[in-house]
């Protein structure tokens, strides 16, 4: 009985991510890349004495750092194959195989974790919409666009980042959506700034 106790309070955790602008993702990412999500294990991590989920993507371009051909980064939480050990997180993304993603990194804990940039801010999920390729991680892209107060950034793009990359526009009716090749250009300018 008081391994159930103990294994349900272990169970699900809080989270609470202020806001984070692209920019300040770009500039805080230790790696950025367009990719495919090709796998996900969830195993007891032998460093760390937890359970973690590995995510393999098979990378498409990389933007920002050297994330190799493939890249594979360690979450902590997961449910482990075959037994009811499990460790939910709110808040730490989850990928679905064969889905593209672009991912923004920062640098691997000393663990080894590396969860994306504001946790599920740094995940923008990729689909086809009325035949175009629309990229969103679900925030408006006005705000953003926008640096929080306590980010200490200036609030809009930097004048290089604006002659180097289009002005990202969200598709009609659509604001949390912007074209992928738009969205790629925009944060490729922000990375040369």
């Amino acid at each position: 009985m008081m391994l159930i106790l103990l294994l349900s309070s272990l169970q699900a955790a809080a989270t609470s991510v202020l806001p984070v602008s692209l920019q300040r993702m770009t500039s805080k990412a230790a790696i950025i890349f367009h990719g495919t999500a090709i796998n996900n294990e969830v195993k007891l991590d032998q460093t760390s004495g937890r359970v973690a989920t590995y995510t393999t993507f098979k990378v498409n371009e990389a933007i920002k750092g050297d994330p190799g051909t493939t890249h594979t980064i360690k979450q902590i939480g997961g449910q482990l194959p075959g037994n009811n050990v499990r460790q939910l997180i709110h808040g730490v993304p989850r990928f679905a195989v064969g889905r593209e993603y672009v991912i923004f990194l920062p640098k691997t804990s000393s663990l080894g974790f590396a969860s994306p940039i504001g946790l599920s801010q740094g995940k923008f999920g990729i689909r086809q919409l009325n035949g175009e390729t629309i990229v969103s991680n679900g925030r408006p892209l006005t705000a953003l666009m926008k640096s929080s107060p306590q980010q200490n950034l200036p609030s809009t793009p930097s004048a290089l980042a604006a002659r180097q990359a289009p002005t990202l526009k969200a598709i009609s009716n659509q604001p949390a959506n912007a074209r992928l090749d738009d969205f790629l250009h925009t944060v490729r300018g922000m990375v040369k700034e």
